[in-house]
């Protein structure tokens, strides 16, 4: 079953222009939604990121004492989480999207979920799990603004990351395994939410 259990008209939340000839809907809250078609429309004309955060993991933080070398300290994905991931490869594939690099968090449940749905991954600090607020959160940030930035038309990325790291990216807040499609702001601002991709 492709991406969303919950059906294939993404809940994709616009925020902002998306490219030319995409067509929209509306929730019954009068919410502009675009329709998975043009999501996908969106990711192929590029200048993009869909930064998801890592599939299920059971439980809410890492155990004490976790160290990033050893996957066995960490919280980890459970058969559930993985299958979660491997649905959200199943639907680039599906609309024929081949992201330019695929990035994830150093974390094992973000690497393991970008490797089951993409193969090849890029291990990024920057995408690291932070506290919201605090100096290396604003590194971060800064850090993955100017990424975005540099995202050229034509193309797109995905990273893999942590709900912390993306509510400090957007102040938005982000289910297991849901995406976000992001363009960069002009002037170096918080990023822009073109929509969503519900959980798997």
């Amino acid at each position: 079953m492709l991406l969303s259990r919950r059906s294939l008209l993404l809940n994709a939340t616009l925020v902002t222009a998306a490219p030319a000839g995409l067509s929209f809907h509306r929730s019954a809250a009068g919410a502009e939604l675009l329709a998975a078609p043009d999501l996908a429309q969106a990711l192929r004309a590029g200048a993009v990121v869909a930064a998801f955060r890592h599939a299920y993991a059971p439980g809410t933080f890492d155990p004490p004492g976790f160290t990033l070398e050893q996957c066995t300290t960490q919280r980890n994905l459970d058969d559930a989480g993985r299958a979660q991931a491997r649905r959200i490869g199943a639907w680039f594939a599906a609309q024929s999207l081949q992201p330019s690099a695929v990035r994830s968090s150093p974390w094992c449940r973000c690497i393991e979920t970008a490797t089951l749905a993409f193969g090849t991954v890029e291990r990024w600090d920057a995408l690291g799990s932070v506290r919201t607020g605090t100096d290396a959160a604003s590194s971060q940030v800064a850090a993955l603004r100017q990424a975005l930035a540099k995202v050229p038309p034509g193309s797109f990325e995905v990273w893999v990351s942590h709900q912390f790291t993306l509510s400090a990216l957007l102040g938005e807040s982000t289910a297991s395994g849901e995406g976000l499609v992001l363009r960069a702001a002009s002037g170096g601002g918080p990023p822009v939410l073109l929509g969503r991709l519900p959980p798997a």
